[in-house]
């Protein structure tokens, strides 16, 4: 069983070296690791290029934004198995994908998705935020559950099916995707009750108040086009990370 792992990267190079290195340390299963370039001008492409012996495949060029350049590179991919990991993160053991590789020896399994920890940006050994998943049910969705989108793995023909991230979403394509995905007809699931991922926080969403209207927005319009909820089930996703503050430990 061979896994995917497609990292996007741009101006990536104060972080880049350790999620290399998290993908390159993942024992006792095939890894091919895919790493989509939109243009870096910070070292990042050269690096690569000359520095990581580990990668499969490196896509270079001009995309429009993490999600055009995660579709790239899934689609360059070759994994039956297929995940990520952002290019300032990284996986919380050397057996997150052995563990993962383990529970998709069930054919009858699609998706594969466990728990997550935000940590501090440059000491990712100390935690901000723990994200429990719990386990999954279709009328958890209308309550704001959703499991935390770097720790899913999907299965290649679940991704052929249901398409790649929508462009004209910048920053919840991600939760649209896994709204189709989890009311997709007879999904089997499964989850791992452990931290697969470490999270470097800062992401985009969270840059500005801009960023976080806009992804309200968004957010609200996927729950809506996949009949999960409204408002009510907004303001319950966002209420739902209070306790990840605080029961971090």
């Amino acid at each position: 069983m061979r896994i995917s792992i497609i990292t996007s990267v741009f101006n990536g190079m104060p972080y880049l070296a350790a999620a290399m290195d998290s993908v390159a340390g993942q024992q006792s299963v095939e890894v091919e690791h895919v790493v989509a370039d939109g243009g870096s001008r910070d070292g990042s492409l050269e690096y690569l290029q000359k520095g990581v012996t580990s990668v499969a495949k490196i896509l270079e060029g001009p995309d429009r934004g993490v999600y055009d350049a995660l579709n790239k590179g899934f689609a360059k991919s070759s994994g039956d198995i297929l995940g990520l990991l952002h290019a300032d993160d990284l996986f919380a053991r050397r057996d997150v994908l052995s563990r993962v590789a383990q529970v998709f020896q069930d054919p009858s399994v699609d998706m594969v998705y466990g728990d997550l920890l935000y940590v501090q940006r440059d000491h990712p050994d100390r935690t901000v935020r723990r994200w429990r998943s719990g386990q999954y049910s279709r009328r958890r969705l209308k309550y704001g559950w959703m499991p935390p989108h770097p720790t899913v793995f999907v299965r290649r023909r679940l991704w052929d099916q249901l398409g790649p991230y929508r462009l004209d979403l910048d920053i919840s394509a991600d939760y649209e995707w896994l709204l189709r995905a989890l009311t997709f007809q007879d999904l089997k699931v499964r989850y791992l009750p452990e931290v697969l991922v470490k999270m470097r926080v800062g992401g985009i969403s969270n840059r500005s108040m801009g960023n976080l209207v806009r992804k309200s927005r968004q957010d609200l319009w996927a729950m809506r086009a996949h009949g999960v909820g409204g408002v009510a089930s907004l303001a319950a996703k966002n209420l739902r990370k209070l306790p990840q503050f605080i029961f971090r430990t």
